[in-house]
């Protein structure tokens, strides 16, 4: 079921970019993340509220609390940092150096997660880093 997801999430993320860059056109790309920020906002405490689990905010313990705002500052920069690159740049271009966040992850997730990294992962987080590198030379 994961997998359906991740895909999902990788169909909307694509949405994302492409809404993003026809978005951030005429107006000051921290503006456009603040209103995008907003409708997510919005949206996610509607699901949240909708489904009953405002009650469960208690339960979330301080070591969560820290992680969960660390969380948000990070993807607050990214997304910042994300909006000026596609207004300045070619999303199709854009997008894939972006997407070296995956090989980052990985990196991360194997030093302070000790998560596994097997061959396959690591041919794949190579091949993502030539991608993106190769989206970066002119065409």
């Amino acid at each position: 079921m994961w997998k359906f997801y991740a895909l999902l999430s990788a169909f909307f993320a694509a949405l994302t970019a492409i809404f993003a860059k026809v978005g951030v056109k005429d107006v000051n790309s921290n503006l456009a993340t603040a209103i995008r920020t907003t409708i997510i906002l919005v949206l996610t405490w509607g699901i949240v509220l909708f489904g009953s689990h405002l009650r469960e905010i208690r339960d979330v313990s301080r070591h969560t609390w820290l992680f969960l705002i660390l969380s948000g500052v990070a993807t607050g920069l990214s997304w910042l940092c994300y909006f000026k690159a596609i207004q300045l740049g070619d999303v199709s271009r854009v997008a894939p150096i972006d997407k070296l966040s995956v090989v980052i992850t990985i990196i991360l997730a194997f030093v302070f997660l000790q998560e596994k990294v097997s061959v396959n992962v690591i041919a794949g987080a190579v091949l993502i880093t030539l991608g993106s590198l190769l989206m970066l030379m002119k065409a």
